[in-house]
């Protein structure tokens, strides 16, 4: 095995001999940074779990670094490391761990998704730790989303500056008369995921962000696990080592969701509609879902793009929405979430029509903005949470999974100028985030003090404390090509929600997703969908 239980607190305590010294960071709207028992600083001690992955970037070359890790698996594996990739290059295929090859030609040309050959070693406090806030993420984001004023303060400021948050705000403003009159009755399912990363620094395990929309990789993220037990069973390892693959099916927990919400909205012959994007290169993870839905509840499924919806969808006097005389039930976005998807007025109309139906929206406009980053900046600001939680240990344990955030909407606040002159003396330390969803948005570095430098249309960003995770050493799979290199790690906790007007009919963790990038680059482009 590549990972015995001596080896792997030698691998931990060889990746926190070189911690970076502690930041500094001004105290803002955020306790000081401290370690945490549970986080990655008691990794040498605590139990590790094995967790699956879904690798989605492998930009760099073989020759980065020595292939240590290959040979320590032919030395101590069974099966040599070309046999093991070779494996797990079938197994995906078989299985359906694909994705679109991205052939112009060829839509329907497919190819492995991009993996780990062996699971991703990550503490089990912290592990658990983000499990449990789960459920709390869940109830904070469904208050939010219901708070009108709220949202429309917190996010105004970014807005003056971010025409895609603006329209979004909006098409908020405009239907609140709609969701006043069915309040009672209104029928709301979400989908999150909550991302994290350990920041080895501080030892703390730390949010990244929570996704209200497009929540994706859940259904490849079930077979990547089932893909690892498989080549851990062809390596010999024994049943205490398998044991430490905790279960993982999102596939079946999100099915189940959004089986629940059809089922509460009454219509037996309902479906679901599933709006996306052209040329989905991710659609096989979608499509999982899909046919989930069929194979679990027996519950038909259709997809559209937004441009689609425009020309067949009909919304009933009494607020039925229907595609070619089937009634929706529910409505899962996995499009919507950035300005490209939007190329015209017909695809922004029709994402306002759809806030006027019955059925339920996955998310609705208020989810999408609750999950905005703006509002996890203002979230993290003293006695916040407060409003939206009244238990103080659950308040505790959300604001323990902030980093540090900040709001440059008042450039004068002695606290905002303290820490904008920092992050322009050292850029290194900080993230610049625009309300923006997918990845490859965010400033780093120079580019962010270039653009701190200007102190113009600031308040469509804010200011994050830059992650500083482990650095792992990972064989990964990309087109068949094995790839051996040092990673850092992302780890997301799904979560599903359902509510009739007052009443919490569902809410669940609902699983766990380790993607893991190539550490040699500040932001690696992922999948999007």
């Amino acid at each position: 095995m590549l990972t015995s239980g001596a080896h792997a607190r030698q691998v931990c305590t060889s990746l926190f001999s070189t911690c970076i010294a502690p930041a500094t960071f001004p105290q803002g709207n955020r306790r000081l940074i401290s370690r945490d028992p549970a986080g990655a600083s008691s990794q040498r001690t605590q139990n590790i779990l094995k967790i699956p992955v879904v690798m989605l970037h492998a930009s760099a070359t073989a020759d980065q670094a020595p292939a240590s890790m290959a040979a320590q698996v032919d030395a101590d594996s069974k099966i040599p490391i070309q046999e093991l990739v070779d494996l797990a290059v079938v197994w995906a295929s078989q299985h359906g761990l694909i994705v679109g090859a991205g052939v112009a030609d060829k839509p329907l040309a497919i190819i492995h998704a991009p993996l780990t050959v062996l699971p991703t070693q990550f503490p089990r406090g912290s592990f658990e730790k983000a499990k449990a806030a789960m459920q709390l993420f869940n109830t904070l984001i469904d208050r939010v989303s219901q708070d009108e004023e709220y949202l429309q303060t917190t996010l105004r400021p970014a807005a003056e500056y971010d025409d895609f948050t603006a329209k979004l705000l909006d098409i908020h403003r405009d239907t609140q008369h709609v969701r006043r009159q069915r309040h009672d009755r209104d029928l709301v399912l979400a989908l999150n995921r909550s991302d994290y990363m350990l920041d080895e620094p501080s030892g703390t395990l730390m949010q990244v962000e929570l996704n209200t929309i497009s929540s994706s990789f859940g259904c490849l993220c079930t077979l990547v696990g089932q893909m690892h037990r498989y080549i851990m069973e062809h390596q010999g390892a024994s049943q205490q080592e398998l044991a430490q693959l905790p279960d993982n099916d999102v596939t079946a927990r999100y099915v189940d969701a959004m089986a629940a919400a059809v089922q509460e909205y009454g219509h037996s012959q309902a479906i679901v509609l599933f709006v996306v994007q052209p040329g989905e290169k991710n659609s096989y993870d979608q499509q999982w879902l899909q046919t989930a839905l069929w194979e679990r509840h027996k519950i038909r499924t259709v997809r559209r793009t937004l441009a689609q919806l425009h020309q067949e969808a009909k919304i009933s006097s009494s607020g039925q929405l229907s595609i070619q005389d089937q009634a929706v039930a529910l409505v899962y976005f996995r499009a919507g979430y950035a300005p490209t998807d939007y190329p015209s007025n017909v695809e922004w109309d029709i994402r306002e029509q759809l806030e006027h139906c019955d059925a339920a929206l996955c998310p609705s406009v208020a989810y999408q903005l609750s999950g905005a980053k703006k509002v996890q900046q203002d979230l993290a600001r003293p006695e916040v949470l407060e409003r939206f939680l009244d238990d103080k240990e659950q308040v505790d344990l959300i604001r323990a999974c902030f980093a540090g955030l900040w709001g440059l909407d008042d450039l004068d606040d002695p606290e905002t100028a303290a820490v904008l002159q920092q992050a322009q003396e050292q850029p290194d330390l900080f993230v610049l985030k625009p309300q923006r969803e997918g990845g490859g948005n965010n400033l780093y570095g120079e580019a962010a003090q270039q653009k701190l430098q200007t102190r113009k249309g600031l308040s469509a960003y804010i200011l994050m404390q830059r992650i500083r995770p482990p650095i792992n050493r990972s064989l990964m799979v990309r087109e068949g090509e094995l790839l051996e290199t040092d990673t850092l790690s992302e780890l997301g906790i799904f979560g599903s929600f359902l509510r009739r007007g007052d009443k919490v009919l569902l809410n669940k963790e609902a699983g766990h997703l380790i993607r893991t990038k190539v550490s040699a680059r500040a932001l690696c482009p992922k999948l999007h969908g």
